[in-house]
């Protein structure tokens, strides 16, 4: 093969090759992150890290600190950046074929929320890839906006439902983890029996841990909420440190769940199911 063969073959040369190249970039990306979010949470504990400092943003300042950080880091931005692009193209392609219904619009915005989950994440690495530091955690921006949100009249019953909204996403994911709904996602067929079942089951352990993560931090919104303080709302640091009061061994529950979904992601990234591109 030439070498203009060997960057035609790269080179996504459609629009739709493109965005599929995105999405498992993207994958592969939120991987990355879960399992540094994972390893490091393990690390706390064992005593060995503040738990407080093992959430997404801590997966991406440890990747500052490793030979050709900044490469990594960018690496990392415009991969949760194809994320968002899927995420979008899903919702108006309607890739998935949900239709214009009620219920179709409400999972297509759905994936839109999920995409712009990440936007945070993939400002803080690209800042942090560009500038050497980024301004604030996003558990600083959302105790920000949290405030801001409490000053408009009825702002504390607004903030009641984001965490309600919070809970439900969560408890979603446990349902996808003991309904098995996430195996429509990844095309593992070419892989031994044996193999299937162990992403199965790092799917299951993985979104099992991300929806109790994500209840605790709806959870947190509704207190804010309630006691009209901003500084009661927690990110996934405060959940880790929650859990981590709990003892080291659910902390390390936790930290083994969100390793198990790191890996599954990574899985995902190889063995996508990209429907409507």
């Amino acid at each position: 093969m030439s070498t203009a063969d060997t960057i035609r073959a790269a080179v996504p040369g459609t629009p739709s090759s493109g965005i599929r190249a995105l999405a498992r970039l993207g994958f592969a990306a939120i991987g990355i992150v879960y399992v540094l979010m994972g390893i490091l949470t393990l690390l706390a504990a064992a005593g060995q890290r503040q738990s407080g400092s093992t959430d997404k943003e801590g997966a991406v300042q440890y990747l500052q600190d490793l030979p050709g950080g900044p490469v990594l880091l960018g690496l990392i931005a415009v991969g949760l950046l194809g994320y968002i692009i899927w995420r979008f193209t899903q919702a108006i392609r309607d890739t998935e074929s949900e239709g214009g219904g009620a219920k179709g619009l409400g999972k297509r915005l759905g994936y839109v929320g999920s995409g712009l989950f990440y936007s945070g994440l993939a400002l803080y690495a690209a800042r942090l890839a560009l500038q050497g530091q980024a301004k604030a955690s996003s558990g600083q921006t959302s105790q920000s906006l949290t405030a801001r949100v409490l000053g408009w009249p009825g702002g504390n019953w607004l903030i009641v439902l984001v965490g309600v909204g919070i809970i439900g996403v969560g408890l979603y994911q446990l349902y996808k983890a003991y309904s098995g709904r996430f195996e429509k996602d990844v095309n593992a067929s070419s892989l031994p029996a044996g193999q299937q079942r162990l992403v199965y089951r790092a799917g299951q352990v993985g979104f099992t841990a991300r929806g109790v993560v994500l209840g605790i931090i709806g959870y947190f919104f509704v207190q804010a909420g309630l006691q009209a303080r901003a500084g009661a709302v927690g990110s996934t640091g405060e959940a880790f440190d929650l859990l981590a009061a709990m003892g080291p061994w659910v902390l390390g529950t936790a930290a083994a769940g969100l390793l198990a979904y790191g890996l599954f992601m990574l899985v995902q990234a190889r063995y996508p199911v990209l429907r409507g591109v």
